[in-house]
């Protein structure tokens, strides 16, 4: 969940985006519509590595295949994931993390949550709707409706080709962003469940004048008296 002022946060319409997301040390290296091996250059620029040492998650769909053949040929290595690509773009903020970039197509509107996040996180999100013909899996091309671009007209986006930034998805002042891990991911832990109990992993954040990024372990606790917590 992201809140912001009114106008903090773009109102994406729920289709495909392409993304690339960084963290802080190669926020300003990265350009959407530079190869794939010369954003992996400059990355590992940045972080003084080379391109072999990083790490890039994608999410593992048909339509990514070429993505990932580039940044094997690259030489990077690849974290495929099922889903969740808005997890994946704040371990790429996270320092520590293992994790150096985020490339794929995914939801606008998890586009405009990564967006807050980096706000809050100091990354950077590169971000671009994609329109029917771009794609090439049918499957894919088939979950857009015919009338999208008339769509994202009436919620105020004129340029349905423009390359949008971080301040571009998110740019309010006062942002508060939260989540809670549902599956293990690098940074937020999965609902585990004990016998008398949940066990949750959160993240909370907000860009204040004094940041603050707070990750939260939660034991709800259902049983009764006699209730045993576990570490």
């Amino acid at each position: 969940m992201a809140c912001s002022e009114k106008g903090g946060l773009l109102r994406a319409p729920d289709l495909y985006m392409q993304k690339l997301i960084v963290g802080p040390s190669s926020k300003g290296a990265v350009d959407l519509d530079a190869p794939v091996k010369d954003n992996l250059r400059n990355i590992a620029r940045r972080l003084n590595r080379d391109i072999e040492d990083l790490v890039v998650i994608v999410l593992e769909r048909p339509r990514h295949q070429r993505l990932i053949s580039e940044i094997r040929e690259a030489g990077a290595r690849i974290k495929l994931i099922s889903d969740g690509d808005l997890s994946a773009g704040i371990s790429a903020a996270v320092a520590g993390s293992g994790i150096h970039a985020v490339m794929g197509t995914g939801g606008a509107p998890e586009g405009v949550l990564t967006a807050a996040a980096m706000k809050c996180l100091n990354g950077q999100i590169l971000a671009r709707f994609v329109l029917k013909e771009q794609l090439e899996d049918i499957e894919d091309r088939n979950r857009i409706a015919e009338d999208a671009v008339e769509r994202m007209k009436q919620m105020g986006i004129s340029d349905p080709r423009r390359t949008y930034d971080t301040d571009d998805l998110a740019p309010g002042k006062k942002i508060i962003f939260a989540a809670t891990g549902v599956t293990d991911g690098t940074i937020l832990r999965g609902v585990r469940f004990f016998g008398t109990g949940i066990r949750t992993s959160s993240i909370i954040m907000a860009t204040e004048r004094t940041k603050r990024v707070r990750f939260i372990d939660t034991v709800h606790i259902e049983g009764g008296p006699d209730t045993v917590v576990r570490f």
